[in-house]
């Protein structure tokens, strides 16, 4: 089994990566573990409370029960992946089941700021993207998916996202194995992550 984390600033590419990379590989040979749905449930605060919470900062995730759910993988274990959503910040009644295959990616935007968590990964990869073109992205995202206007997507970018990605997440890059620039359009640099994959598997 090859343990991969992919990190990155928010609306770098990531989710467009994994995809990419689970095109290229054997049919079912991929499982994906996302740090967002190991958030805190949050669900009972109230709305002005959830409006406070830093989604960006590493106390945000419960990282024990993440690595747990890792080294239960990796022991050949299924495991049941929480299902967090953004609207009520809480976890679903229901879970995912994530079965172990040949490849698992961890992916998010917090997985390397983690000592533990970075000594189970066998490959990292940080993908990286210019900051107007993560704005852009995250804005759409927010408006799209998570419900906010524009003034309120600006206003969490500047107290939030900024902020906690030039504390935390930007200075993990150099624990990367691996930097794909321009994310998902990266075709070359994804090429090649997918063929150290397979030699490896």
């Amino acid at each position: 089994m090859l343990i991969i984390g992919i990190a990155g600033g928010s609306g770098s590419g990531k989710t467009t990566v994994v995809k990419e990379i689970t095109k290229r590989l054997p049919k079912d040979s991929v499982a994906v573990i996302s740090q967002d749905s190991y958030y805190f449930d949050n669900g009972s605060l109230s709305d002005e409370e959830k409006k406070k919470i830093n989604f960006d900062h590493p106390n945000s995730i419960e990282w024990g029960y993440l690595i747990k759910h890792i080294d239960e993988i990796k022991a050949g274990k299924e495991i049941k992946m929480p299902i967090y959503s953004y609207l009520t910040c809480g976890r679903a009644a229901e879970s995912v089941i994530v079965k172990p295959k040949k490849v698992v990616i961890v992916e998010g935007i917090l997985v390397l700021t983690q000592p533990e968590l970075r000594n189970r990964l066998d490959i990292i990869v940080y993908v990286d993207a210019d900051a107007d073109d993560r704005l852009m992205r995250i804005i759409n995202r927010d408006m799209q998916e998570r419900g906010r206007a524009l003034d309120q997507a600006l206003r969490h970018y500047d107290k939030f996202v900024k902020p906690m990605h030039l504390q935390f997440i930007e200075p993990t890059k150099r624990y990367a194995n691996i930097i794909i620039p321009q994310g998902g359009r990266n075709h070359i640099g994804i090429d090649i992550l997918t063929h150290k994959i397979k030699a490896s598997i």
